[in-house]
């Protein structure tokens, strides 16, 4: 994908000079129109998982698995049986949620130790191309989870979504070096951009494949579409890999050390790096307020379809589009707020995005039932900020991260995306509890938002960038 606005430093295709590890951290890195190309391609190519998969089909499809493995019928809406992972009872409908969990705490454990090791690599390419294609050899392997096969469907999915969390934390640590403080966000937003778009597409076909040869009736037809969908994921994560490891150029490593483990060696530098964070307490002071405002994105994301269908009353049919609209349209609202964020800094747009996030929870609240177009235009309101808020939070966190710890920091980084995103829905899940109502659930979410903009307004980001050894962008 072409990016001729960016000034290169060399020919697209040729080598371009790297500073050696002791250039100054506020120095633009050297990188080519290529490989920043190859980079945003890693975005597009792992989205499929995201939105494919555990977005749309990998819940519905597993749930039924476990089902027929209960001894219940796959189009069955109750299921008395149970099943016994490890001698556990659990419940057919309570499965792939326990999956979720562990999924998420197995994860804490490894995104910071692969940060170590990005960090300490001088291959760091080989660390994305093992955690991608693990990840997506996992998801293909999905095609076997076929009858009564639910542990082969809950292992496999535990392995790609832990492959995918290291995936990310590699593939996020080039950032800092593909552009200088006035460069990444605009890098940064058009990743993300592409990744929406590359994710939007093959939900599209999927979907489009499943509405055209579901038969009314047979569900199990429509369980064998569904698994080839999975699959068509992981195809694709796969495949579009290559492009990022074929023009991405591996970095000298500022802390790598001739003839140590690295796996080890990796193990004892993030022990120093937990030891060593109180020395930039603004650093992980932005982190806090990005767990608080992330939190309640990631809920609205998960919790959308479960209220447009249980108050707004709804059908499936509206519920898909919505989630295509949301795909196609945060491709250019990533890019709208990367420009924005071009005039008025990332720090400012990101507090602008989390007001306009209190508006869509405020007209989330005040939508009537049974109102399909005006679900829609939310969804597309939604898709305008989603993009934006998260690409340019990402570059922000770059701009605090020490020179030569970024895979670390962005391990933190993520643990603060995937790992505490049980805040939100817990919040949601009590509210209801004790109002049986959506809507006021909904409302308990704009607690994330208020208190989130509040920490990052806090956050003196020119400080904390210099506190970082790092120079500011002009604009902030």
């Amino acid at each position: 994908m072409a990016d001729p606005t960016e000034p290169t430093s060399g020919p697209p295709t040729g080598p371009a000079p790297v500073p050696p590890p002791s250039a100054s951290p506020g120095a633009a890195p050297s990188s080519t129109r290529r490989e920043r190309t190859g980079w945003y391609f890693y975005d597009w190519a792992m989205s499929a998982f995201s939105t494919t998969v555990i977005t749309v089909f990998l819940g519905p499809f597993l749930t039924t698995v476990t089902k027929q493995a209960a001894g219940c019928a796959a189009d069955a809406d109750e299921c008395a049986g149970s099943v016994y992972p490890l001698g556990i009872e659990v419940a057919p409908g309570a499965y792939f949620p326990y999956l979720v969990s562990l999924s998420v705490a197995l994860t804490v454990l490894v995104l910071p130790v692969m940060g170590a090791l990005a960090d300490r690599s001088m291959h760091k390419k080989r660390l994305l191309a093992v955690s991608a294609f693990v990840g997506a050899g996992a998801t293909v392997a999905m095609v076997f989870v076929t009858g009564d096969r639910y542990l082969l469907g809950g292992g496999l999915f535990v392995l790609a979504n832990i492959a995918f969390g290291a995936s990310v934390v590699v593939y996020n640590s080039f950032l800092p070096q593909l552009g200088g403080p006035d460069d990444r966000d605009r890098i940064s937003s058009r990743g993300w951009a592409l990744g929406y778009l590359g994710g939007g597409l093959l939900l599209a076909v999927n979907l489009v494949v499943v509405q055209s040869f579901s038969v009314d009736g047979d569900a199990q037809r429509t369980l064998d579409l569904a698994r080839w969908s999975i699959v068509s994921a992981g195809v694709w994560w796969a495949v579009f890999t290559l492009v990022p490891l074929a023009w991405l150029r591996e970095h000298p490593a500022v802390d790598a050390r001739p003839g140590g483990n690295v796996l080890t060696d990796g193990f004892k530098q993030l022990g120093r790096t937990v030891r060593g964070l109180k020395t930039y307490p603004l650093t992980l002071f932005f982190l806090l307020a990005f767990l608080v405002y992330n939190d309640g994105i990631q809920t609205v994301i998960a919790l959308a379809s479960q209220y447009g269908t249980e108050e707004l009353r709804l059908g499936q049919s509206t519920l898909i589009v919505t989630i295509l609209l949301v795909q196609f349209l945060a491709f250019g609202g990533a890019l709208l707020l990367g420009a924005v964020a071009q005039r008025i800094g990332a720090w400012k747009t990101v507090l602008g995005s989390l007001v306009l996030w209190t508006g869509v929870i405020v007209a989330a609240f005040r939508l009537p039932a049974e109102a399909p177009a005006q679900f829609m235009a939310l969804g597309a309101a939604i898709g305008l900020v989603l993009g934006g808020s998260q690409a340019l939070s990402r570059s922000l966190f770059s701009q605090l991260i020490p020179a030569g710890k970024e895979g670390e920091y962005y391990g933190f980084y993520e643990i603060s995306d995937k790992g505490t995103s049980w805040l939100g829905p817990l919040a949601f899940g009590l509210v209801f509890q004790l109002t049986n109502s959506y809507r006021v659930g909904l409302v308990s979410l704009l607690i994330f938002f208020v208190v989130g903009f509040v920490l990052l307004l806090a956050v003196p980001m020119r400080r904390a960038i210099v506190a970082a050894g790092n120079t500011p962008p002009r604009v902030l």
